[in-house]
């Protein structure tokens, strides 16, 4: 059988080969290579918008491989705590495993363009914080809306939003180191996805080798309609991990 090829976004550096993650059918996800794992809180500017992230607690991810819920309903969060076997919730994963950029909308700018794919869209708002990002590229000309553009797309945690520069026609994309991290959003009252950063690569139980992207959501309430990746729908339930923001 021929072995199936992983697809790359643009300026996606070599991976470590020391990590992947790999999506079990019916249960958890499954880290290899013990990476940086902690919370990143969603954090408020002056304006009551969302515009940083926090660091919150870490946790180990040394056990080879660290199971790391998928359903939503652990009692040991982050971690698997075998609750998947017996939960109700749909484990099927249906995402269609198209590049992002390839049904992408695009949207033309002054200096900048962005790519948007909403199905990738899990809802973290700092697209909207100084002026939307699609109303920012616009007036990208001016350096300072062009900086909050570039802001506002390259701190989207899902990748959903992408900049080019469109005098060196180079995607504008920040320098992730590998990690994983556990989105909290206190602002909404709920936790959100995990946020694997650097090409860390993500295989599904049948072999599939999804996109290898520098900014990943993947989906922990276990209700996301495009899994395994995260759509939002954490916000709509008020997913909850109960975990101390600290």
């Amino acid at each position: 059988m021929e072995e199936k090829k992983r697809l790359t976004e643009p300026n996606i550096p070599q991976p470590d080969p020391r990590y992947k993650i790999k999506v079990m059918a019916k249960g958890p996800y499954l880290v290899y290579g013990n990476p940086p794992l902690s919370q990143e809180i969603l954090v408020e500017n002056n304006e009551h918008t969302i515009w940083k992230y926090e660091s919150g607690q870490t946790f180990s991810a040394a056990n080879q491989p660290t199971p790391l819920c998928r359903c939503g309903h652990s009692h040991n969060h982050p971690y698997c705590d075998g609750a998947h076997a017996h939960a109700e919730w749909e484990s099927a994963l249906t995402a269609d495993n198209i590049p992002l950029l390839e049904d992408a909308e695009l949207y033309d700018g002054e200096t900048v363009s962005l790519a948007d794919n909403i199905k990738y869209c899990s809802h973290a708002r700092i697209c909207l914080a100084k002026g939307t990002v699609w109303e920012l590229i616009k007036t990208s000309g001016n350096p300072e809306d062009r900086d909050n553009a570039i802001h506002e797309s390259t701190l989207c945690p899902s990748g959903r939003l992408k900049l080019w520069d469109k005098q060196t026609e180079n995607f504008i994309e920040p320098p992730l180191k590998p990690a994983i991290s556990l989105i909290e959003d206190p602002q909404m009252k709920c936790s959100g996805p995990l946020w694997v950063k650097g090409g860390i690569p993500i295989n599904g139980p049948d072999g599939t080798k999804y996109e290898q992207r520098n900014r990943v959501n993947l989906c922990r309430c276990g209700a996301s309609s495009n899994k395994p990746f995260c759509d939002g729908t954490h916000v709509r339930i008020r997913f909850n991990d109960k975990l101390p923001l600290s």
